[in-house]
């Protein structure tokens, strides 16, 4: 078997703390979370479920835009704890018409702002570091609580197009963000 480098020698996610959270850069060791949600009926408005290799195939591209795009997801832990918590990230696959503020959290973690904290936290970092006016959610129309944390976020929805041509697409206005 051939060992996996301990660092990577590529652009990464840069970490960012909030009150409760360390959003960093993804490691192999999270793709167990990753897959465990996509084998669950919860990933149904991801497309999901998904056997574990798929799973790996998204996780490892959207991983891969750090040094592709500049940007990615981030893994969610507690920062007391250090508890893998989720992702929260900015996500553009082939097909998607602009960069999308997406997330997920663990069964444990539902309920609890986690999801509302860490994209907080990546919509101001994303306006400080490239300068964005706005940033969209593209949302399955059944996703009710994901549309709900859409508009908490202070989000509205608008016409636009959005990874699939049935999405709910929730503009977030980054202007006024640090």
């Amino acid at each position: 078997m051939i060992a996996r480098p301990a660092t990577i020698a590529f652009p990464s996610a840069p970490e960012i703390l909030t009150d409760r959270l360390r959003l960093r850069m993804p490691v192999h060791g999270d793709f167990a979370h990753r897959q465990a949600f996509y084998a669950d009926a919860r990933s149904v408005w991801e497309g999901g479920p998904f056997t574990a290799e798929q799973a790996w195939r998204i996780f490892a591209s959207e991983v891969g835009q750090w040094p592709l795009m500049g940007f990615g997801p981030f893994s969610m832990e507690d920062r007391a704890s250090g508890e893998y918590l989720g992702e929260v990230g900015i996500y553009q696959p082939e097909g998607y018409p602009e960069p999308e503020l997406g997330w997920f959290v663990t069964a444990g973690a539902e309920g609890r702002g986690i999801a509302a904290e860490g994209a907080r936290a990546v919509m101001a970092w994303a306006r400080a570091s490239f300068g964005w006016d706005h940033i969209d959610n593209y949302i399955d129309p059944g996703n009710a609580r994901s549309i709900a944390l859409g508009l908490r976020l202070g989000g509205v929805i608008v016409d636009a197009p959005g990874a699939d041509p049935t999405d709910v697409v929730i503009r977030h206005d980054l202007r006024g963000l640090a």
